[in-house]
């Protein structure tokens, strides 16, 4: 098991983060494309959780992230007592939005789908007063 972290809610925290994931990326010897992904869906989630969770509801509070490595995968949870907030239900968009030009895209919903399609496996869950964003790489080599 890795150790944990915990930072503030707050943006800057986001390059904190981003340098856990990728050392959670490099002990479980995940390629650069995986790592990189991994990086960008547990980004996007975290930036949603300081954004909207704490910022825009008045809420201050931390992010609490745990890194798990086991023979199969790599496994990053992000624990938040922000709003509840189930990102697998958020309205994406289609495959037709997506192939729009930007400026002819509704508002909203890509970097959740971005954070989905990029790791193997996501789950949410609350637990009490805590949302759990719970993101799974595979490995591609066993150790």
């Amino acid at each position: 098991m890795q150790p944990s972290l915990t930072v503030p809610a707050t943006l800057d925290s986001l390059s904190t983060i981003a340098k856990y994931v990728l050392a959670a990326t490099a002990a479980a010897d995940l390629d650069k494309k995986a790592a990189y992904r991994c990086r960008l869906a547990i980004d996007e989630i975290a930036t949603n959780i300081i954004t909207y969770g704490y910022g825009q509801a008045g809420y201050e509070g931390v992010l609490d992230l745990q890194a798990e490595i086991d023979e199969q995968a790599l496994t990053i949870s992000i624990e938040d007592t922000g709003v509840a907030y189930n990102p697998s239900q958020a309205q994406l968009p289609d495959e037709d939005q997506l192939k729009l030009p930007l400026q002819e895209r509704s508002i909203g919903g890509l970097g959740i789908y971005l954070a989905l399609h990029e790791v193997d496996k996501f789950f949410y869950e609350r637990v009490g007063d805590k949302n759990r964003n719970i993101f799974i790489m595979y490995r591609s080599k066993p150790t």
